[in-house]
């Protein structure tokens, strides 16, 4: 429970500037239901609003990342077109453009359909070496609606992303690595979280929360709209940040070979 947060499938830890965000039915291989859902949307929307918070670690408790979907529960809302996440809450899929804070992922075990749309939509993803993946929907008579058939072929591209998202077929946590699934394969579990943990308190102890949020920005922009539209930003951004008090302490600690302490400002 984090101030007043108290959510029941997904655990919330503060480490410092990170948030732990822990998917916690490990009893249903933490597959979604229309709970966990709300849950991860809650925890999003949290590291988004709290300035204190500068990245977020996503994992799973127990054997499995995530069997995916519990269609029984959710099928029928999305089919009648209700929204799965809750008012205040964050898309889960991260499908909107104005997110500020990165989000590293480690996942283990079977990491199934929304799964893989999950680490996707993370900036960074580990794997741990038994991770097995697969996206499995259209053997079941849908297909991936949570943002797989545009990042995967963005990321991996066409021809990696259509091998397994035509079959469904199971990949491993190499295979993960060699189409950029994945960034980084590590041992265990245990170890993938922990690279994880290094890797989001290195962007939140270490580096400029509003240099952060811009590089983010300038990416999505030449993602969404194209590179003439973040080359157009890049001056002005810059001119911006220049003139922050991050910016001087940046300097400052150069000139006084220490290591800076940013504010956010």
């Amino acid at each position: 429970m984090i101030a007043g947060l108290n959510l029941e499938t997904v655990t919330l830890e503060r480490d410092g500037h990170v948030l732990l965000m822990g998917l916690n039915r490990p009893e249903k291989r933490n597959a979604f239901n229309t709970a966990m859902l709300a849950d991860l949307s809650r925890a999003y929307a949290l590291l988004e609003a709290d300035d204190d918070l500068r990245a977020g670690v996503l994992f799973a408790h127990g054997e499995h990342f995530t069997a995916g979907l519990d269609l029984i529960d959710v099928a029928p809302k999305i089919a009648g077109g209700a929204s799965v996440y809750p008012e205040g809450g964050r898309d889960p899929w991260r499908l909107d453009d104005t997110w500020t804070k990165p989000i590293v992922a480690a996942a283990q075990g079977h990491c199934l359909t929304l799964g893989i749309e999950l680490l996707l939509a993370a900036d960074i993803r580990i794997a741990a070496q038994d991770t097995r993946f697969a996206q499995i929907e259209i053997r079941r008579g849908i297909f991936p609606f949570g943002g797989t058939t545009i990042r995967m072929p963005q990321q991996a591209g066409w021809g990696n992303a259509m091998r397994w998202l035509l079959t469904g077929d199971e990949f491993d946590a190499a295979e993960a690595h060699r189409i950029g699934v994945v960034q980084e394969v590590a041992p265990d579990a245990d170890t993938a979280l922990q690279y994880a943990r290094d890797i989001a308190h290195t962007i939140a102890d270490r580096c400029a929360p509003l240099g952060v949020a811009a590089t983010l920005a300038s990416a999505h922009t030449a993602r969404l709209d194209g590179d003439s539209a973040a080359i157009e930003q890049l001056r002005p951004e810059v001119q911006r940040l220049f003139g922050s008090a991050d910016a001087a302490e940046g300097v400052q600690s150069f000139v006084e070979r220490r290591d800076a302490r940013f504010q956010g400002r």
